[in-house]
C-alpha cells in the first residue's frame, strides 16, 4: 500500500537501484537472490526510520543521486561515507532526518566506500517480483536501474518511530581482509595457488567490477592442467578463477551456476566489506577452514 508520496528522481549517479534484502528459495530455477550489496547498511538505514529490516530502499553506488520528496519524510543514508543534503541543509549519515515536502535530498560522492542506502519511512513500494523488490542486473528482475524521471512510491506500512539521533559505523577499512574458505576446487589448482591468493600483496579491484562480481587483479592462479567443469551451483562470495588465471569474487547479483573452478569462498560476514571496496583499492585474503554459520 502507497501512502499516496512518492521518491521523483532527478539524477541516479552511475548505478542507482532498488533494493531489499533480496529473494531467496529460486536457485534451483535459475534466479539468484540479489538484494543489497551491503545487507547490514540497509538493514541499519530501515531500522533509523522505523521500517523493518526488509523494507526496499535505494542502493546507490559513487553517489550522484538526487531525489525529490512529494510529501514530508523521514529518511536515513548509511554504507558509504559522503556529502549529503536535503533541501541545502548538510546533513549526517547513519542519522535519521526530515526531507520536507518538495525540497531535494542530494546524496554526494563519497569520501569513503562505495555504496550508499537510502530509506525513507513506510520503504520504496515499487510491485514486488517473486516476492522481492530488489533489482537484480544480472537476471533483469525487478525494477529498471534508477534513471532521471522515475517515480517511486512510499509505502505506508513501517514500525513505531525510532528513539535514537545516531548510529555510527566503523571507518571503511583502506585495504580490507577477507576470510575464505578454500574448496570446493582447490584441487583443480597448483599446490601453491591458495598461498598465492593469500599473499602479502593482495588483489587490486578492477574497474571492470559491478554488483555481479569483482575482478581482482593480482597473483595468477595456475591450473594443475587443462579441463573444463560442468556447470556448477555457486553462491555469493565464490572466488571464480577463469583460464587466465585472475579470481572473480561475486557478489549480490551472482549467476547461480558457473564453469569455471571455485578456489574458495568468502565468509558471508565478510561480503558487505567487499561490496564498500572501491575500483583501485587492494584487498587480501586470509584462509580459514571452520564454516560459517547461516548468514541473514
Amino acid at each position: 500500500m502507497s501512502t499516496g508520496a512518492f521518491l521523483e528522481v532527478l539524477a541516479a549517479g552511475p548505478g542507482a537501484t532498488v533494493q531489499d534484502l533480496g529473494r531467496n528459495g529460486y536457485g534451483e530455477l535459475g534466479v539468484g537472490r540479489s538484494g543489497a550489496a551491503d545487507r547490514p547498511a540497509l538493514r541499519l538505514a530501515n531500522r533509523l526510520v522505523g521500517n523493518t529490516e526488509q523494507h526496499a530502499g535505494l542502493e546507490i553506488t559513487f553517489g550522484g543521486l538526487g531525489v525529490r520528496f512529494t510529501r514530508t519524510s523521514l529518511v536515513a543514508v548509511t554504507g558509504a561515507l559522503g556529502p549529503l543534503t536535503a533541501g541545502g541543509r548538510a546533513e549526517g549519515t547513519c542519522a535519521p532526518f526530515h526531507v520536507r515536502a518538495g525540497e531535494e535530498l542530494i546524496v554526494g560522492t563519497p569520501v569513503q566506500g562505495m555504496r550508499s542506502y537510502l530509506a525513507v519511512r513506510g520503504g520504496v513500494a515499487v510491485t514486488p517480483v517473486l516476492g522481492s523488490r530488489s533489482t537484480d542486473t544480472l537476471a533483469g528482475l525487478g525494477p529498471p536501474p534508477l534513471e532521471p524521471g522515475a517515480v517511486l512510491p512510499v509505502g505506508a506500512t513501517a514500525l513505531g518511530y525510532p528513539n535514537v539521533d545516531l548510529a555510527p559505523r566503523p571507518a571503511h577499512p583502506g585495504r580490507p581482509e577477507l576470510r575464505v574458505i578454500p574448496g570446493p576446487r582447490e584441487d583443480w589448482f597448483v599446490p601453491d595457488a591458495l598461498d598465492r591468493l593469500c599473499g602479502t600483496g593482495g588483489y587490486r579491484v578492477s574497474a571492470e567490477s559491478d554488483r555481479v562480481g569483482m575482478r581482482l587483479d593480482g597473483p595468477v592462479l595456475e591450473r594443475r592442467g587443462p579441463g573444463e567443469l560442468p556447470p556448477e551451483a555457486c553462491v555469493p562470495g565464490a572466488l571464480q578463477v577463469p583460464p587466465f588465471g585472475q579470481p572473480i569474487l561475486f557478489l549480490a547479483d551472482h549467476p547461480v551456476t558457473g564453469g569455471y573452478p571455485v578456489i574458495g569462498v568468502v565468509h558471508p560476514d565478510d561480503l558487505p566489506l567487499a561490496a564498500q571496496t572501491r575500483p583501485g583499492q587492494y584487498i587480501r585474503f586470509r584462509p580459514v577452514r571452520r564454516l560459517p554459520g547461516p548468514a541473514r
